[in-house]
């Protein structure tokens, strides 16, 4: 491979992975799509490749959809509530560069996407997120373009996406941490109640390998009793670290040195909690490691 071909491929790659990861909710499964991606790269005739980037972009959303198709079928048989892996932004801003968009990151959309069909989600992405024409996403899915207009519609409109992608202003996030953190530790939760919407779901991401709630709870009563008498006791030993996790403010724990959970939040437009998402299932935690403080 010649450094031009393979400077094509580098200067894809931040907007690859970006895509991979939004498509599939999991770093790792983005990391194997691009992977997959530089392999078909390699053994290609590229002289007759006329537009590199929107063949290495083809490629990889292909693939994606592959594996898209793959994981839903398997996470049939998850075990409880299945949360996208958790990412440190700032690891994820250094990579996709200009095509960062944090409200399209958070975990509140990566879920919302789940409800769309593989294609949906596809052209959803490649239009609203990463700026591709109708045309070419059109015959990225090998689809004709009127047929490609009428997945995005449907995926804006039908699912009111836009409403998932809302990110209220940076001190009203740090102010829930401080809410959230009070409420578990010391049992006062006046200030997160009045930051939580009155429909305020909790969801819990152990994956069949850590305990955790089966199901969602649902209502303040329920979470805020659930916060103050059950994560009291379990995260009594927990040591505290804030961070950019998914586009927005958020929360990483530890134990002796190891990650245990990651928790995050949806918001509504008026910036009420809709949503606190904690994700325990240890194979989803490895990449908030490096953010943890140094353990002697």
């Amino acid at each position: 491979m010649s450094p031009a071909d393979l400077l094509h491929f580098e200067k894809a790659r931040p907007m690859l992975v970006g895509l991979a990861y939004r498509l599939l909710g999991s770093r790792a499964d983005a990391e194997d799509a691009v992977q997959d991606t530089f392999l078909k790269w390699q053994a290609a005739d590229r002289q007759t490749i006329e537009a590199p980037a929107a063949w290495l972009t083809t490629t990889c959303t292909r693939r994606c959809l592959d594996l898209l198709s793959n994981a839903h079928r398997a996470r049939v048989d998850y075990v409880g509530a299945w949360l996208p892996e958790p990412i440190p932004t700032p690891a994820v801003s250094d990579t996709e560069g200009g095509t960062l968009l944090a409200d399209s990151l958070s975990t509140a959309f990566l879920l919302m996407l789940e409800r769309l069909s593989p294609r949906e989600r596809a052209a959803y992405l490649l239009h609203e997120i990463f700026d591709t024409s109708y045309a070419e996403i059109a015959a990225m899915l090998g689809i004709k373009e009127p047929a490609c207009r009428k997945l995005v519609s449907r995926a804006r409109g039908n699912l009111k996406i836009t409403e998932a992608r809302h990110a209220p202003p940076r001190e009203r996030q740090q102010a829930l941490l401080e809410a959230f953190r009070l409420a578990i530790t010391e049992g006062a939760t006046s200030q997160l109640a009045a930051l939580l919407s009155a429909e305020i779901r909790l969801s819990a991401d152990g994956g069949g390998k850590v305990p955790t709630i089966p199901e969602p709870l649902h209502g303040q009563a329920d979470v805020l009793a659930f916060l103050t008498n059950r994560l009291h006791d379990y995260w009594a030993d927990y040591q505290w670290l804030e961070a950019d996790i998914n586009g927005l403010r958020g929360i990483v724990l530890q134990q002796r040195g190891s990650v245990t959970a990651a928790v995050t939040f949806g918001y509504d437009p008026d910036g009420g909690v809709t949503d606190i998402f904690i994700v325990r299932n240890p194979d989803k935690l490895a990449l908030l490691e490096p953010l943890t403080p140094a353990t002697s």
